[in-house]
């Protein structure tokens, strides 16, 4: 089971002066506790059909030609929308990079579940080393104070520096 859940709660019209409108899905993505949304014309959702019957057997995608300008016939695309991304997820049990970049969600390198954290019956150091990627990285240690060159200092990182080394000195 995958930790990505996908949901397509609504959709908007968009009037174009060179085409005669179209319409945006809204679809919302929950991986790992983080939602995020992502906008999509059915044309796109096209595209990634194409892409995808590459490497998968994707499911059926509603059909390409309908009267985009009535609402019922939008609510059943947006249902079966929802529904084709739903079944991709629950269908497979790697996604396909290209389904990952459609919805805008980073992919990193896995490794297969028994050995995503090494493996304790051996000691061998590269059985023991976790592969992930830095949550956050530094130019510089963000806990010294600025350096005097800076035009704006840290006023914050000051003020605490000097309250907890510093008591008793004046601020400037």
């Amino acid at each position: 089971m995958h930790s990505v859940r996908v949901s397509i709660p609504s959709f908007r019209s968009e009037e174009n002066s060179t085409d005669k409108g179209y319409t945006v899905f809204k679809i919302e993505v929950l991986m790992n506790g983080r939602q995020h949304t992502v906008e999509k014309r059915y044309s796109e959702f096209h595209a990634l059909h194409k892409m995808l019957k590459k490497s998968i057997k994707p499911p059926e995608i509603p059909s390409k030609h309908v009267r985009n300008w009535i609402p019922k016939v939008l609510e059943q695309r947006r249902q079966g929308l929802e529904f084709y991304l739903q079944t991709i997820i629950m269908e497979n049990e790697v996604l396909p990079k290209i389904f990952l970049d459609f919805l805008n969600i980073r992919h990193f390198p896995s490794l297969p579940k028994t050995e995503s954290c090494g493996s304790f019956e051996t000691e061998s150091e590269e059985s023991s080393k976790l592969t992930h990627q830095p949550a956050m990285l530094f130019l510089r240690d963000p806990y010294l104070l600025p350096s005097t060159h800076d035009t704006f200092s840290n006023v914050v990182i000051e003020g605490v520096i000097h309250g907890v080394f510093y008591p008793d000195l004046q601020p400037r």
